[in-house]
């Protein structure tokens, strides 16, 4: 790829990002990611795996503001738009569009080609470890929702088995069980690196928010009378 090919790509992502969870950072990170788990394959193009990487979450302006959306399908197909209106051969631009389509995670969707497979993993390792909580804490702050929910005895809920949303929910709905979700045994490893801090900072913010109600309600019922 060219330094002028990968302006042009990098320019229309920097156009597309209006999201502090999902920002150019993000892409960086997800393509430098990409880069280090492709240094252990075989027969990667690198070219497609650049661009899609880069391209990725072109979509996710749409999704925000309609949640209905899939950010995924819609990126794909703007990637494929804007490659081929500027010349990129449509076969390649093709490989960019499954690649970028198929790097959400879904049963019904998952990645075929090694580009896909490496993006898709990627993406993922963004969502582990330390990066993964900040990540997932920065998102739920702009989507205006809380840290953990009360469950009906007044104490403080771990998030498993929540229907409202809340950090502590995704935490066990999604961070906790992504670490066996990689197609590349680099983006396993990796994976497997960071994980412990984010068991670490969900467990002590857990124990921090249910000691603060459990004593605290105790004390405030010892100084409240009926008159």
């Amino acid at each position: 790829m060219t330094k002028e090919t990968y302006r042009l790509l990098e320019d229309y992502m920097l156009s597309c990002m209006d999201d502090s969870a999902h920002d150019k950072e993000h892409v960086y990170r997800v393509l430098y990611n990409a880069l280090k788990i492709a240094k252990t394959q075989e027969h990667v193009d690198y070219d497609i795996l650049i661009t899609a990487c880069l391209l990725h979450d072109i979509g996710r302006k749409e999704q925000f503001e309609n949640p209905a959306l899939c950010h995924a399908a819609v990126g794909s197909e703007k990637a494929f738009a804007f490659l081929t209106g500027h010349d990129f051969d449509r076969k390649y631009a093709e490989q960019v569009r499954q690649c970028i389509r198929t790097h959400r995670y879904r049963e019904n969707n998952q990645p075929q080609s090694l580009e896909a497979k490496i993006l898709f993993d990627a993406d993922k390792l963004d969502v582990t470890g330390a990066m993964g909580i900040a990540r997932t804490l920065i998102y739920k702050g702009i989507v205006a929702e809380p840290l953990y929910s009360l469950l009906p005895d007044g104490t403080v809920s771990d998030g498993a088995g929540d229907d409202i949303p809340s950090f502590f929910q995704e935490y066990k709905y999604k961070l906790e069980h992504i670490y066996d979700r990689f197609y590349t045994e680099k983006a396993a490893a990796l994976a497997k690196e960071r994980r412990q801090a984010a068991v670490d900072f969900y467990n002590c913010l857990y124990r921090e928010a249910a000691s603060a109600y459990q004593d605290g309600r105790k004390t405030l019922t010892g100084l409240l009378t009926d008159s």
